[in-house]
């Protein structure tokens, strides 16, 4: 692992893919930045750079799902709300399979992953079982978008484009459904989805300061 870190533009790529990872909203997305670094610096072994990127990725989202279950959970959600989303656990326990699926299949995505761990650290379920599949699943994107973007600088003046615009709409169109997406997770009565396959809000509100 630190053969991963020994010399600087690694080291500083791991702490800035951590850190950006690890904000819970209004961080530009990872895949952009590599894409950035992969046509800019096309001389960085695209495996390596990958692989850095999967692991500082893979830690800072698990540092924010325990985040949100010290912190909010344990701050803010009232015991009602609690109750609510420990249905999710409940139902979620003996479907781990699905549950890692899903996670591998996000993770192939450029979709946002902020709200998929905020979400899960509420439910207090095992870290484990969702960032093995997450890591293999950025690992294989991140090559992808590095790669790609390592070939077309072959091609394209960097000059030539406005990265300060580039997938701006993208970023704040993934950021503006954060918090709807938090308070409809929290919302949703989870019992009555997982046993009886009805979709519907539950009664209360779901944050009250304890």
């Amino acid at each position: 692992m630190t053969a991963l870190f020994d010399d600087s533009p690694y080291a500083t790529i791991f702490v800035a893919v951590f850190l950006l990872n690890l904000l819970p909203a209004f961080a530009p997305p990872t895949w952009m930045a590599l894409s950035v670094i992969g046509f800019t610096t096309p001389e960085l072994p695209i495996f390596r750079l990958a692989l850095t990127a999967a692991v500082a990725a893979t830690a800072g989202r698990y540092a924010l799902a325990k985040m949100a279950r010290w912190l909010v959970r344990g701050k803010f959600l009232s015991e009602a709300t609690k109750a609510n989303i420990d249905e999710i656990r409940a139902g979620l326990e003996g479907r781990k399979a699905m549950t890692a699926g899903l996670f591998l299949f996000y993770a192939f995505s450029p979709l946002p992953s902020n709200y998929l761990f905020l979400a899960y650290g509420l439910t207090s379920l095992g870290m484990a079982l969702v960032s093995l599949p997450f890591f293999v699943g950025r690992l294989v994107s991140y090559s992808v978008f590095i790669g790609t973007a390592n070939a077309a600088s072959r091609r394209i003046d960097p000059e030539t484009i406005d990265w300060g615009s580039s997938g701006l709409l993208y970023f704040l169109a993934s950021q503006a459904l954060l918090l709807p997406t938090l308070w409809l997770f929290t919302r949703l009565d989870w019992g009555a989805l997982f046993n009886e396959r009805k979709l519907r809000l539950k009664a209360k509100g779901p944050v009250q300061p304890q």
